[in-house]
């Protein structure tokens, strides 16, 4: 069994009716989410933040210099590169940890959104599209689809009903703009799900994806705002 996430919690300002559990990329902690978990708290009182921080692990792709990550990288940028399958997976069952804990705290598991940048988003993906539970939605930014050739037969069934955000910057060098593109089009073909929904039907499952000109391997005001929309929607307060 492998060791409980250590994490960073923000908590909410008003009665506890739903958690963000949000996920930092390669190099990174919790710490590094929590200026938007602050600035998102006005709108969104009731809810508690989660940010795990990832283990140091050695990384390949850095010249096995050890740092935060959440699974090996053996090469940067190649679309076909070799995957920490292990990694990935022992990664995303400690998510599933994380959102089995709030499940037994007493908020239901559609109160919970998965979210994460980068490294982080591709460990939200597999681990939104595979649990067992039906989250209240993804969010993923600057992310790809990870085990795209197991990930149909882990699928879980409601994964098609799953609200997902999906935000990618057009000039990012290190997650490429096309690795995003090429990832959306698979879960189109191959995983079924409905990948050109707009933001006003995205309750009803499927990704409602944003692209953003000119940025890089980071967020943006523009994107924070639609993150921000999306998520009020997905867990709104409740009376």
């Amino acid at each position: 069994m492998s060791a409980a996430l250590k994490v960073l919690t923000v908590a909410p300002r008003a009665k506890h009716s739903a958690t963000i559990i949000f996920v930092h990329g390669l190099g990174d902690t919790g710490y590094g989410w929590k200026p938007v978990a602050d600035m998102f708290a006005g709108e969104l009182p009731h809810v508690k933040w989660v940010l795990p921080h990832a283990p140091t692990i050695p990384v390949t792709a850095n010249g096995g210099m050890t740092m935060p990550g959440w699974f090996d990288i053996f090469e940067f940028g190649s679309i076909n590169a070799r995957e920490d399958e292990e990694g990935m997976l022992k990664t995303s069952h400690a998510l599933n940890q994380l959102i089995t804990a709030e499940v037994d705290a007493g908020i239901p598991a559609d109160r919970i959104v998965l979210g994460g940048f980068s490294q982080g988003a591709a460990m939200s993906l597999l681990t939104g599209l595979t649990t067992e539970r039906r989250l209240a939605g993804l969010a993923i930014l600057s992310g790809w689809l990870p085990l795209h050739t197991k990930i149909k037969a882990m699928m879980n069934d409601h994964a098609k009903k799953l609200p997902i955000f999906w935000g990618h910057g057009k000039s990012d060098q290190i997650v490429r703009f096309d690795r995003a593109t090429m990832s959306i089009q698979y879960i189109k073909s191959q995983l079924g799900l409905n990948t050109l929904v707009s933001p006003d039907k995205v309750l009803e499952g499927g990704i409602e994806f944003h692209a953003y000109d000119f940025l890089a391997h980071s967020v943006d005001d523009q994107e924070l705002e639609q993150l921000k929309t999306f998520l009020k929607k997905v867990v709104p307060a409740q009376e």
